[in-house]
């Protein structure tokens, strides 16, 4: 039983190598088109960027309005997490402390929690997450697989960087298209939030808008390299 496995496995072996002399021919000449359409390619490549097309220098009011762009998403979600802790703190002192010490006295405070204090939290960290996605976009912070990294030549590089911010900016683009959708739905059938009955829509708005802000910040890096963060590995 060895000795036929092993008379299978050394035909098997002979035929690859068989093949592959025969492949040989043909890949030479595959490698041999590939490499005079490339330099005939190249010949016709400009050598320099248009005119319009903007420079490496980041203009002044440009870096500004990123800046004041991600102060702005910094605050909503500093507001939107510290409204979490302030409320989630005050409900349980109102519950756990404030009323059992007025029932000591002989007072019938009734209900000293914070009325739907859980409900406006999830609210809250809803807007504050969903704020995080421009924020993880401007600091680099988000998770960057090294999926197919040094695949291309290293002289690639900033071009597939440019493309990579394009694309990535279009796909965030696209996933904040189908977000504008669903609160679209939520708006034309009235959909409300249990207990409070408040619309949803415009805390569902948060949704796409986190998407729509990292989305421009890669068209932003596409256009200015200078203005995308290093990854975490390089940062100081």
């Amino acid at each position: 039983m060895t000795e036929m496995l092993a008379r299978i496995l050394a035909r098997a072996l002979s035929w690859l190598q068989h093949g592959a002399q025969m492949l040989q021919p043909a890949r030479e000449k595959l490698t041999g088109a590939l490499q005079q359409s490339w330099g005939w390619l190249s010949e016709r490549l400009p050598r320099r960027l248009p005119a319009w097309w903007p420079g490496p220098d980041v203009p002044p009011n440009v870096r500004r309005l990123v800046e004041l762009w991600h102060r702005g998403e910094c605050w909503v979600a500093v507001a939107a997490f510290g409204f979490i802790a302030a409320i989630m703190l005050l409900d349980v002192i109102g519950r756990e402390l404030l009323g059992p010490l007025l029932r000591l006295v002989g007072l019938n405070p009734g209900a000293t929690g914070i009325f739907a204090a859980q409900k406006l939290s999830v609210f809250a960290l809803v807007i504050g997450s969903f704020v995080g996605i421009g924020i993880a976009t401007a600091t680099g912070s988000h998770i960057a697989p090294r999926f197919a990294y040094g695949w291309v030549p290293a002289s690639w590089g900033p071009f597939m960087d440019r493309l990579a911010d394009v694309l990535t900016g279009l796909f965030l683009a696209a996933v904040a298209w189908f977000g504008f959708k669903f609160v679209g739905s939520s708006l034309k059938t009235d959909l409300r939030a249990p207990v409070l009955d408040w619309p949803v829509w415009p805390i569902q708005l948060s949704i796409p808008l986190g998407f729509l802000s990292a989305a421009g910040r890669y068209f932003f890096y596409a256009v200015w390299p200078a203005l995308k963060p290093l990854p975490p590995e390089f940062q100081e």
